[in-house]
């Protein structure tokens, strides 16, 4: 008997919609997807673009500036050398907070996210008058940036913007939470000199990272400071001579003593205004609107490359909302230092530089493909103390018992991928590139933290990020350190060697922590 034959529908005049349907399969929530594809007239043709411009102002907020500003052509990594001076914060008393919000649901989830936005509001309105560039967020931290084209100028304006920034901590001394009050204090450290800009990638995902011993520098400036101060670097106080009053610490950085008056620390520098495109149009027939979709696509695509595809397709959903609600998940976590490749940039010659670059650029690309391929998020490449590193989890957006598995085996997976890269050359020697890894299992907060209609980013925090962070500064080369509640979740299935309990920072009792070797055989 023969098969029956496949009849189309032949008279139905071609979708107008047909030449874009590709882009906007990824960029429309479903239902507009759906609604404009049955029925493309002019009255849908206008949500089209109405919700993409709307997009596009979500995804402004979502990058640094330099991204916006001069958008890559996605999939062509380009990087160049910048002479600036980079300013680190870090959020002290955050984890009493969440903890004390965590254990009241989604009322203590919404109490946090008001609480953060409202610091983190604080602090960008800061930082945006006082001209600097916001990078990142790194949980509860901040990374910004002052590149004027004049060293001096740049490091006064970081100064400023870290006492303005200490002096507004002061709304915050007193914050009424389910256990009663509790605060916040920050610390600041600055560092000036030489790094490299790039933005790395392929077409499906870019990333905008700072390379070399600078970045990790003015971290470290953070972490030798104290609360409610702004710590600077022994270079930085070089260059500033006698015209501004410092104290020594005992770890050989100076401590900004604010005896400035309102008056002699100033008014605030050339406020730097996140660009607003408008709009305006008169052409509403079907092939106007089309042409405004197709211009409209062009300027969303390059910045949606910059957006984990899971979180992406979260914020197109979400885009008429403006909010993704903030929750308290259980996920697994990891941070991967990549050692030997960010910093080389200093030592390189010249033209060995493109190559480093090159290098940083797939290693992010294919660790990046390792984790969409467990379901996982590459959250973003931050900075710690040794160097850059790359954010990991799984489950933050459905939470999974098979979680704990999936990220192990992409950790035992990344490994071996870093040890099969070729290492380019410095100075005619290929270098060492290895890495190191911390995994941990437990609750975070997971929210878009940052200005309700200003720059923002979907994020996760607490002891758990912090954790992982912590064991892998821990852990030696091409290793991978988990802890217990990791450990416990996989060990039925993977092997893994007691290495005994070490003091963690934020920790009141040792923790006993385990070596991921692989999968059971």
């Amino acid at each position: 008997m023969s098969a029956p034959l496949a009849h189309t529908v032949t008279d139905t005049p071609t979708n107008p919609l047909l030449s874009l349907e590709r882009q906007l399969r990824w960029l429309l929530p479903a239902d507009l997807y759906a609604a404009a594809w049955i029925d493309p007239t002019p009255a849908k043709l206008m949500k089209v673009f109405e919700h993409l411009r709307t997009l596009q102002h979500v995804l402004i907020d979502y990058v640094p500036r330099d991204v916006y500003d001069h958008p890559p052509t996605p999939g062509h990594p380009r990087y160049s050398w910048q002479e600036g001076t980079l300013l680190f914060t870090d959020l002290a008393g955050f984890t009493p907070l969440l903890e004390a919000c965590a254990s009241e649901g989604l009322d203590g989830a919404e109490l946090l996210l008001q609480v953060l936005n409202s610091y983190f509001s604080e602090m960008i309105e800061i930082v945006s008058k006082s001209s600097g560039n916001l990078l990142e967020f790194t949980g509860d931290a901040l990374l910004v940036q002052f590149t004027t084209g004049d060293p001096q100028r740049d490091i006064t304006q970081a100064i400023n913007t870290g006492l303005r920034m200490q002096r507004a901590m002061q709304s915050f001394q007193k914050i009424a939470t389910y256990r009663g009050e509790l605060s916040l204090g920050m610390r600041v450290g600055i560092h000036s000199g030489q790094f490299v800009t790039a933005d790395i990638g392929t077409p499906q995902r870019m990333a905008h990272v700072l390379l070399g011993r600078a970045v990790t520098v003015a971290k470290q400036a953070e972490g030798c400071g104290s609360i409610r101060h702004v710590s600077l670097t022994p270079d930085v106080k070089a260059k500033l001579g006698d015209r501004i009053s410092l104290t020594p610490t005992d770890n050989d950085h100076w401590l900004v003593i604010d005896n400035l008056s309102h008056e002699e620390l100033g008014e605030y520098e050339i406020t730097v205004a996140r660009r607003r495109s408008t709009y305006m149009f008169f052409d509403r027939s079907i092939p106007g609107l089309l042409k405004e979709i197709d211009l409209a696509i062009q300027r969303v695509e390059p910045l949606t490359s910059y957006m984990p595809r899971s979180v992406l397709q979260l914020i197109v959903e979400t885009a008429s909302d403006r909010r993704i609600p903030p929750a308290f998940p259980t996920i697994a976590v990891a941070f991967v230092n990549l050692i030997g490749l960010p910093e080389a940039v200093d030592d390189a010659l010249p033209e060995e530089t493109p190559a480093l670059v090159q290098c940083f650029s797939d290693a992010f690309s294919l660790i990046n493909g390792v984790v969409e391929l467990k379901g996982g998020i590459l959250q973003k490449v931050t900075y710690h103390s040794m160097g850059s590193e790359i954010l990991i989890h799984f489950g933050v957006l459905n939470p999974d018992p098979s979680d704990p598995h999936r990220a192990a085996a992409a950790m035992c997976h990344i490994r071996d991928l870093v040890q099969s890269i070729a290492p380019p050359t410095v100075k005619g020697q290929p270098i060492q590139l290895t890495c190191r890894i911390g995994l941990t299992y437990g609750p975070v907060f997971a929210a878009e933290i940052g200005e309700r209609r200003g720059r923002r980013e979907f994020n996760i925090l607490g002891d758990t990020v912090n954790t992982a962070s912590r064991i892998m500064s821990r852990a030696g080369e091409n290793e991978i350190w988990v802890n217990k509640s990791l450990h416990d979740n996989i060990s039925a299935t993977f092997t893994t060697e007691a290495l005994g309990d070490f003091s963690l920072k934020g920790k009141a009792r040792p923790q006993p922590l385990f070596a991921l070797a692989g999968p059971n055989a």
